[in-house]
C-alpha cells in the first residue's frame, strides 16, 4: 500500500496554514498515496499563547480541518491530520489527531496524552500543559486495511502507550510531530526505530521542519520505519515536502511471529524503590 507523509513548516495563521498544506496533499494524492498523514500542529503553529488562543476554534469550525476534509473527499484518500490545535467542547484547548475518510468524514480523534513540559540543556523550555488539556485515553482506528494506533509527538517517549496500542491490534503507529531541533538531533530516529522494534509495527512520523514564523525551530526528517526497525523512507532535511513509501501490510505479522515479544511478556511485582 502506498502512503505519504507531509512535511510542513506551518505558518502562524490558519488561512496561511491551509494554503501551505493543501498543495502538498494534492502532490501526495497525485503520486498515488491511498493514505496521507500531516504533522502535529497542521492548522497553526504559534507559541505565544496570547496570539494562539484567540485563533483556536472547535473541530467543526476549524477552517484547516474543513479544508482538509474537503481535500480527502476530492482526492478519495484517507487523511490523518496529524494534529489540529483546537478548542474542546468545554472551552479548553486540545492537541488533537484527526482521521478523515475518503468521503471526508471524521472517523476517529485522539487528544495528545503527554504534555511536553521540559527544560532542555541548551536553555530551551516548553510548558505545553499551560495551554492544552491532555487526553485521557488511547485510540486505535482503521483506515481501510491499515490498523492504526494514534499518538502525537512527545507521546513517543512513553513506550507503554505503544505496547498498549499494539496489544489492541495496531500494526501502524502514527507519530506526527513538531520535534525541537536539539531533541531531534539527539533522539528522533533512534526512538522511532525503537518503538517499531518493540511493537513489531510500522511507524509513520510526519514532521514539522525549519525555522517558523513564531521563532521556533523544528527538526523535520519525516520518517517511515518497518516493523523490523528498518528505515523505509526518510526526508534528510527540514524543508516542506512529501515522503512516499510502500507498506507490506503482512510485515507486522511476520515481525511479531519472528520475535513474539508482545506475547512473551510476563507480569511482575514492581521493584523496591531505591533511596
Amino acid at each position: 500500500m502506498k502512503i505519504a507523509l507531509i512535511q510542513t513548516r506551518t505558518p502562524a495563521t490558519q488561512d496561511a496554514a491551509l494554503g501551505h498544506v493543501l498543495p502538498l496533499v494534492a502532490e501526495a494524492a497525485k503520486a498515488g498515496a491511498a493514505f496521507i498523514a500531516t504533522p502535529e500542529g497542521t492548522n497553526i503553529l504559534q507559541k505565544d499563547r496570547r496570539q494562539l488562543l484567540p485563533q483556536l476554534r472547535t473541530l467543526d469550525e476549524d477552517i484547516v480541518v474543513a479544508g482538509l476534509r474537503k481535500a480527502a473527499a476530492e482526492h478519495g484518500v484517507w487523511l490523518l491530520i496529524g494534529s489540529a490545535l483546537v478548542l474542546r467542547e468545554d472551552g479548553k484547548a486540545a492537541n488533537r489527531s484527526v482521521l478523515v475518510s475518503p468521503a471526508g468524514e471524521i472517523t476517529a480523534a485522539y487528544d495528545k496524552l503527554h504534555m511536553f513540559d521540559v527544560d532542555l540543556p541548551g536553555g530551551e523550555s516548553a510548558r505545553e500543559s499551560a495551554t492544552y488539556e491532555p487526553g485521557d485515553r488511547a485510540v486505535t482506528a482503521r483506515a481501510g486495511d491499515l490498523k492504526l494506533g494514534l499518538t502525537v509527538c512527545y507521546d513517543l517517549r512513553f513506550a507503554a502507550l505503544y505496547r498498549a496500542l499494539a496489544l489492541a491490534g495496531a500494526e501502524v503507529l502514527t507519530i506526527p510531530s513538531a520535534f525541537t531541533r536539539p531533541t531531534g538531533a539527539a533522539h528522533w530516529e533512534v526512538l522511532m526505530r525503537a518503538r517499531a522494534i518493540e511493537t513489531g509495527a510500522f511507524v509513520l512520523a510526519p514532521a514539522q521542519g525549519g525555522r517558523h514564523e513564531d521563532g521556533r525551530g523544528t527538526w523535520g526528517r519525516s520518517i517511515v520505519v518497518s516493523p523490523w526497525g528498518e528505515v523505509l523512507a526518510l526526508l534528510d532535511h527540514d524543508e516542506p515536502g512529501v515522503l512516499l513509501a510502500d507498506l507490506d501490510l503482512g510485515a507486522a505479522a511476520k515481525a511479531r511471529a519472528a520475535i513474539p515479544a508482545l506475547a512473551n511478556a510476563r507480569a511482575f511485582a514492581p521493584p523496591a524503590r531505591l533511596t
